[in-house]
């Protein structure tokens, strides 16, 4: 661990990358675990089905373990390991024969509005029965962000659930920032048409990915690198 690091607090991403590199397997798991969210729902973005989404983080981590020497702290860990997972998400689904394009095609128009701030509170004291609605909700709203294009889904889940910043997400998908606010307004109003106003408050809470699909993904990436031999 690095010497940067306090006692009781996790090391940085720049100290495990460090550490993977040197083959601990400790630092692997806990660079999954601290990414696996975040991956899942890039993932997410582009593929339509959770088992789908499973495989590209496996793949992602995979093809980024290989190569971390190519890792330069030039963007945040966790941005470059969205970037490889919306390449092997793209992969994924052009093995399918299916065509999906997230370039940026078009020119946005320069007066596009400004992009809104959404509210991401939840609210506190919830009762049960209200809890229970929520639910509901979040469930439907997963349904309709999975019927989006894919061109528009990739902003939303990065912008909206995974809360990215307009520069991030652009950096991921290798669009400008423009183009992000543009797609990302899109999709709310395609949204929006579908449950009204009432689903800005949930997004934060949707596709979430912990328990034992998070274990799944951490027990498969690590038997393969031991297997390998990069981790011990």
């Amino acid at each position: 661990m690095s010497t940067n690091t306090l006692p009781g607090t996790l090391p940085a991403d720049p100290d495990l990358v460090a550490q993977a590199r040197a083959g601990s397997a400790a630092a692997f798991e806990l660079i999954m675990r601290r990414h696996n969210r975040l991956l899942y729902r890039t993932a997410r973005g582009i593929v339509n089905g959770e088992a789908q989404a499973q495989d590209v983080v496996q793949e992602t981590y995979l093809r980024a373990f290989t190569r971390l020497d190519s890792f330069r702290n030039e963007a945040a860990l966790g941005t470059w390991l969205a970037r490889i997972a919306i390449n092997v998400a793209l992969d994924t689904v052009r093995r399918e024969g299916r065509l999906v394009s997230l370039d940026d095609e078009t020119q946005p128009r320069t007066d596009a509005p400004t992009e809104p701030v959404m509210p991401m509170t939840l609210p506190h004291g919830e009762a049960a029965d209200a809890a229970a609605e929520r639910g509901q909700m979040r469930g439907l709203l997963q349904e309709v962000i999975a019927q989006l294009p894919p061109l528009y889904r990739s902003v939303f889940v990065l912008r909206a659930v995974e809360e990215m910043s307009v520069e991030d997400t652009a950096l991921c998908l290798n669009v400008s920032a423009e183009v992000v606010k543009t797609r990302y307004l899109r999709a709310r109003a395609l949204l929006r048409d579908a449950l009204g106003a009432r689903i800005e408050t949930q997004t934060p809470e949707v596709f979430s990915f912990d328990g034992a699909a998070c274990d799944a993904v951490v027990a498969h990436v690590l038997s393969t690198l031991k297997q390998q031999g990069l981790a011990r």
